[in-house]
């Protein structure tokens, strides 16, 4: 404490209440094959006049990869080659649909639960993340390996592909893959432009060319990833990523009627539609429907998960600290200045905060025998909106008088 001597006034600066931070919510994860076998090695990289030409190296199995653009996919992963279709027209979906920022991780066998379960270890290592797929993984043991570890760690969301059928219904699209609210399904796959080159001896393999107008279907997690990442940007995570276009996507493997939709909706399989050419995302449900309850909506989901997060990572401060009503007062001015930024921006209902939250953090949360046991507990409470899934308007005819 200072020593005040002479008569005066003395300004000091004190510390104030560390304000939350929102965590952020669009950094995704795949998880892929990459077949290492020729022409993967090829010489893409500009030639030093008089030197061999120095090819791309691929990177290690198991091992995850920061990738911020596709330029940086191919320096690690290669191109659009034989082997690496699906890897490669899915990141470059998900940076066509708006991502910016993702973690690529490599294994032999995207079907091998084993496999895939070590790459989910490596990226539970990485805070960041706060979306997982595995493009084309269908299979319920992969599936539910990506669903179990999203659900475990209650920071990230599975964006996962629906069977590729053409029985519509619920368990031909949704395979034997449990329910769960940490996790969306979406069906049919998309039609993009095949990128993948086509051998042309004797030509060098850097001038190997795409064939002219091909196409390919392709799962569509990844550039579901994108438009989740997009929403998040100029909307926030509260904004359901649906009715939202699918960039590069020229056409459906599946026109899935209004009729066809109504169950499939029910339990949680997203679907991806059509409209007057406009292929957009037509679904906004987490994978099990009306049987999720409060959870049955994506965006409700991952705005808890950001809000979970945010509390962690902005509270931290308070560990180790005396356990008083000073403590109690400063939780809740951190907590409810965070809310509060929450409701602005849209992701809570209410005409006022405090019909949007409520923090409580006093001597009725902790008692003596809380104290004792070195625990502080605060009560939160949320209104979290829902989306508009079902817009009517009731119409009737009135006779005005002249």
């Amino acid at each position: 404490m200072p020593v005040y001597l002479t008569p005066g006034v003395y300004v000091e600066e004190v510390p104030g209440t560390p304000p939350i931070a929102g965590v952020g919510t669009s950094t995704a994860a795949f998880i892929g094959e990459v077949d290492t076998a020729a022409p993967f090695d090829m010489p893409l990289k500009p030639q030093v006049p008089g030197q061999p030409p120095e090819r791309y190296t691929t990177a290690a199995l198991n091992t995850a990869v920061l990738v911020t653009n596709f330029d940086q996919f191919k320096n690690n992963f290669g191109t659009f080659q034989t082997g690496n279709q699906v890897l490669a027209h899915a990141v470059f979906g998900f940076f066509l649909n708006g991502g910016t920022r993702c973690y690529v991780i490599r294994v032999a066998d995207i079907d091998n639960a084993g496999e895939v379960t070590n790459a989910l270890l490596q990226l539970a290592k990485i805070d960041e993340i706060a979306i997982v797929a595995a493009p084309g993984a269908r299979t319920a043991d992969v599936q539910t390996a990506i669903i179990d570890s999203c659900a475990d760690l209650k920071d990230r969301f599975a964006v996962l592909d629906g069977q590729v059928t053409t029985t519509i219904d619920v368990p031909s699209i949704q395979g034997t893959v449990g329910d769960n609210n940490y996790a969306a399904m979406y069906f049919p796959q998309i039609q993009v432009a095949d990128q993948t080159l086509v051998p042309e001896p004797p030509k060098p393999i850097e001038e190997w060319k795409t064939a002219a107008g091909a196409r390919i279907f392709l799962p569509p997690s990844a550039h579901m990833a994108g438009i989740y990442a997009r929403v998040d940007e100029t909307r926030g995570v509260h904004k359901a990523p649906a009715n939202e276009g699918v960039r590069g996507a020229l056409a459906l493997e599946y026109l899935v009627t209004n009729n066809e939709q109504g169950e499939l909706n029910r339990n949680g399989i997203n679907v991806i539609r059509g409209f007057d050419g406009n292929i957009k995302v037509w679904g906004a449900r987490t994978l099990g429907g009306d049987g999720n309850g409060e959870f049955k909506y994506i965006n409700v989901r991952r705005l808890m998960n950001f809000i979970r997060e945010s509390l962690d990572e902005g509270t931290q401060f308070v560990v180790f600290e005396p356990n008083n009503p000073a403590l109690w007062q400063k939780i809740v001015r951190a907590v409810t200045a965070f809310l509060t930024n929450v409701w602005r921006d849209g992701g809570l209902f209410g005409l006022t905060p405090e019909q949007a939250f409520f923090v409580k953090c006093d001597e009725t949360t902790n008692p003596p025998e809380v104290r004792e046991l070195g625990q502080v507990v605060t009560e939160i409470g949320v209104a979290i909106v829902k989306p508009a899934e079902f817009v009517i308007f009731r119409i009737s005819q009135v006779t005005l008088a002249a």
